[in-house]
């Protein structure tokens, strides 16, 4: 399996390419703030042709790039249904400061949405990745599994994992108690040799989250969700 991935914008969220092999088809993950030109370049130096953009949410950072994207490549746009809405009034998920630093925006979908729901497989580009629906950072929160032909698996968690922390629930639509209970429910049961691929930051892997994470710490073993961690942690 091919994946590039490479940071985009002032909040540098992270935008993935993947595919079986160079030279065919590809999907593209949240391509966000200035993402257009290094996907094309990374399309021309695969040669890589996207048959869809799968979104983990639908905060600005992770969605900036879609409609020029999916337009200028005729492939639609996927996204949970409880944050499609983020498309058309992306201000209405952003906390002040980053409100204030992208200024007054009008946006507009793409000329085809489709929506995804928990569960969902999705077979795409040669691929298989199925939607794991991780509310808590946004209400339509998502993040994709897909196994590597070495038998192995990718987990794209966009903002609900990183690397020693999580997404932050502080914002419209944010929910701690949701979020403590996605991370219970369809993060922590996944292998330790599971490779996460955040929406912000390095890799890491469940197992390295499982044991060091400070939100994770101890957490397959919380039976009362009010116990649960209540710190602040990443995103827009």
């Amino acid at each position: 399996m091919l994946v590039v991935g490479f940071p985009t914008g002032a909040f540098q969220a992270n935008c993935f390419l993947v595919a079986p092999e160079e030279g065919g088809q590809c999907v593209i993950i949240d391509p966000g703030q200035d993402a257009e030109e290094p996907i094309a370049e990374a399309l021309r130096k695969h040669r890589l042709s996207p048959v869809a953009v799968l979104l983990t949410h639908g905060h600005l950072d992770h969605t900036y790039s879609v409609t020029p994207v999916c337009d200028g490549n005729d492939v639609p746009a996927w996204i949970h249904p409880d944050d499609r809405y983020m498309l058309t009034d992306p201000m209405r998920g952003m906390s002040r400061e980053a409100a204030s630093f992208f200024g007054r925006l009008e946006m507009r979908e793409p000329s085809e949405v489709k929506e995804m729901t928990d569960g969902v497989e999705l077979d795409l580009a040669g691929l298989k990745l199925t939607v794991d629906h991780t509310p808590g950072h946004t209400e339509g929160s998502v993040a994709f599994r897909s196994a590597t032909e070495e038998g192995g698996l990718l987990l794209f968690s966009g903002d609900t994992l990183f690397a020693g922390s999580i997404g932050r629930t502080d914002l419209p639509g944010g929910s701690m108690d949701r979020m403590t209970a996605s991370l219970r429910s369809k993060i922590l049961p996944l292998d330790d040799e599971t490779v996460v691929l955040p929406g912000h930051g390095p890799t890491t892997t469940i197992g390295r989250e499982r044991v060091s994470n400070p939100f994770l710490t101890g957490m397959i073993d919380l039976t009362d969700p009010s116990s649960a961690h209540r710190g602040r942690g990443r995103g827009i």
